[in-house]
C-alpha cells in the first residue's frame, strides 16, 4: 500500500506502482514464469496483499511460489520481517522489505508496499503492482495451477469484470482510505456517500446472484471480499465509515460470509493482524494506540443461506487442499 498526501480541500490520492514488471508465459518480459524462482511477500492486514494471498490459494500455487509474511506494525523502513526467526526472511535473508526495492533500483526512495513479488536468486523486487499480479497469477501460471483450481479471470467475462473491479476499486477498495485520510468535513461526506452509494447498488446486483460476474468466483469476488472482511474491525470505526456496519447490510453480510466460508478466503484472514495494523500505524487518526477489542469474528462462521441461489464456487473445478504448514491464521 501506498499513498500520498492531498491539500485539506481535494481528495486522497493512492500514488501508482513503480515496480511494474511482469512474469509471463511466453518470453515477453525479462521475468518468465518459473516455479520457485519467485516469492510473494504479503502483509495480512494489507487488503491489497492479501488479494494476492487468496488468487494464490485458490490456484494452488503455494508450492510454486513462496511467501512470505512481515509484521503488521512497521517501522520507519516499513514491513520488516520480525515474525521469522532472526528477524529475517527465511528464504531471501533480508530483514527488510526495502532491501529488495533497493537492490533492483539502488536510488529508489519511495515507498515500500505488499504485495510484491521478489526474484530469489538475485534478491530484486520483481513487481509491486499489485492490481496486476493477481491477474497474471491467474492467466500467465496455468501450467502450474493445481488440478481442479478455478478459472479467475475467464475471457468471455473478462469486460464485465474489469469493469465491476474498476467501480469497486474507485468507490470502495479505494473508498474507505479517502474517508479515512480525508481532512475536512465536505471530503469526507462525499467519498462516505459515494462509498455507501456503491456499496447498495452491489447489495441489489448481488441480492439475486450469488457472486458478482457468473456463477462462479472471480476476481471481482476476490477485490471487493477484501474491503468487505476488514470492514466493521477497522474501516466503520477507524476510517468513519459508518453509516452502516457491515453487518447491518443483509445481503453483502451474508455475500462475504459466504466467501469467508469458501476455503481459500477465511483461511487468509488474520483479524488481529488486521487490527492492529489500523489501529496502531495510522497514528495521526488513533493517537492513543488503543487498539479496539471487537467485533466478535465468530459472527464470520454463521449459516449465510447464500446457497440457495446456486451458483458453482469453484465452476468445474475443486476447492484448494489444507493450508500449508507455516501460513496457518488463527482459528475462529
Amino acid at each position: 500500500m501506498s499513498s500520498q498526501e492531498a491539500p485539506a480541500d481535494k481528495e486522497f490520492v493512492r500514488s501508482p506502482n513503480h515496480f511494474a514488471d511482469r512474469i509471463t508465459a511466453d518470453g515477453s518480459s525479462p521475468w518468465p514464469v518459473e516455479p520457485g524462482r519467485y516469492r510473494l511477500v504479503i502483509n495480512r492486514a494489507c487488503p491489497w496483499a492479501s488479494r494476492a494471498a487468496i488468487s494464490r490459494r485458490l490456484l494452488g500455487l503455494e508450492d510454486v511460489i513462496s511467501m512470505g509474511i512481515t509484521d503488521p506494525i512497521q517501522d520507519e523502513r516499513s514491513w520488516r520481517f520480525t515474525l521469522d526467526p532472526d528477524g529475517r526472511d527465511p528464504v531471501l535473508g533480508i530483514r527488510y522489505l526495502s532491501e529488495a526495492y533497493t537492490a533492483a533500483e539502488p536510488d529508489y526512495d519511495g515507498g515500500v508496499s505488499v504485495p510484491a513479488i521478489v526474484d530469489i536468486p538475485s534478491g530484486r523486487l520483481v513487481t509491486n503492482d499489485y492490481p496486476q499480479i493477481t491477474l497474471d497469477l491467474a492467466t500467465q501460471w496455468t501450467a502450474y495451477q493445481r488440478p481442479g483450481a478455478p478459472d479467475l479471470y475467464p475471457e468471455h467475462l473478462r469486460a464485465e469484470i474489469d469493469a465491476v473491479n474498476a467501480d469497486v476499486f474507485a468507490d470502495i477498495n479505494n473508498g474507505v482510505y479517502m474517508a479515512g485520510f480525508a481532512r475536512n468535513q465536505k471530503v469526507y461526506e462525499r467519498v462516505v456517500n459515494r462509498l455507501f452509494a456503491r456499496l447498495d447498488a452491489l447489495s441489489e446486483r448481488l441480492e439475486h446472484q450469488r457472486y458478482l460476474v457468473g456463477d462462479t468466483i472471480t476476481e471481482a469476488d476476490i477485490r471487493l471480499f477484501v474491503t468487505l472482511v476488514r470492514f466493521d474491525s477497522v474501516y466503520h470505526g477507524h476510517f468513519k465509515c459508518n453509516r452502516n456496519k457491515l453487518s447491518e447490510m443483509p445481503v453483502l453480510w451474508a455475500y462475504a460470509r459466504d466467501l469467508f466460508q469458501t476455503p481459500g478466503f477465511g483461511d487468509t484472514v488474520h483479524f488481529e493482524h488486521i487490527k492492529r495494523h489500523y489501529y496502531y500505524v495510522h497514528h495521526d487518526i488513533n493517537p492513543t494506540r488503543i487498539v479496539a477489542v471487537g467485533p466478535d469474528p465468530r459472527d464470520w462462521n454463521t449459516p449465510h443461506g447464500r446457497e440457495a441461489l446456486g451458483g458453482r464456487p469453484f465452476g468445474d473445478g475443486t476447492p484448494p487442499g489444507p493450508v500449508p504448514a507455516g501460513e496457518e491464521v488463527p482459528a475462529i
